[in-house]
């Protein structure tokens, strides 16, 4: 997508600069995860069974927890992690909401979370036909999210395929 600014009636073209690092999109989505999504941010680099999620969220509107990852490159798979991660946040749904009770210093109890609405948002500069591909079923949990950075201090996040909670 190109993107342009507005001088009186003269179109100049805005460049991209890409992230130099994959953290730098973590840093930027975490600061506004509330904006972006509507989420509030639980906890950074959550580790849990020698896993570690990028960042931890909590959707207030679903009642359910969601997992982002960030990726600064295209050659990786989408399917078997995120898979791994909602097997992780369902088979210790108690240590989520200790780390959301502890984090938030609020009380969180189990009936009050929707697990069917759990999800994995994983964000990338650009995901490749086959990742774009592999979640493009009904009722998958995940969302592929592309970022890009511009000059002037723009960022565009832009939703490709939204699972079944999008």
């Amino acid at each position: 997508m190109k993107l342009y600014e507005l001088n009186g009636e003269k179109l100049s073209q805005v460049h991209s600069i890409p992230f130099k690092l994959e953290h730098d999109i973590q840093i930027v989505v975490e600061k506004n995860v509330d904006q972006i999504f509507g989420l509030e941010l639980v906890k950074s680099e959550f580790s849990i069974g020698g896993f570690r999620f990028d960042s931890l969220c909590f959707d207030p509107e679903s009642n359910s927890f969601v997992i982002i990852e960030y990726k600064k490159g295209s050659s990786y798979s989408v399917i078997d992690q995120g898979y791994t991660y909602l097997s992780i946040l369902i088979n210790n749904k108690s240590d989520f909401i200790l780390e959301y009770n502890e984090t938030k210093e609020k009380h969180l109890r189990r009936d009050e979370i929707d697990w069917s609405q759990s999800r994995i948002i994983f964000i990338s500069p650009k995901f490749s036909d086959y990742q774009k591909n592999s979640i493009n079923f009904k009722n998958i949990p995940f969302e592929l999210w592309e970022i890009k950075q511009y000059d002037g201090g723009f960022i565009c996040p832009d939703p490709l395929i939204i699972g079944q909670n999008g």
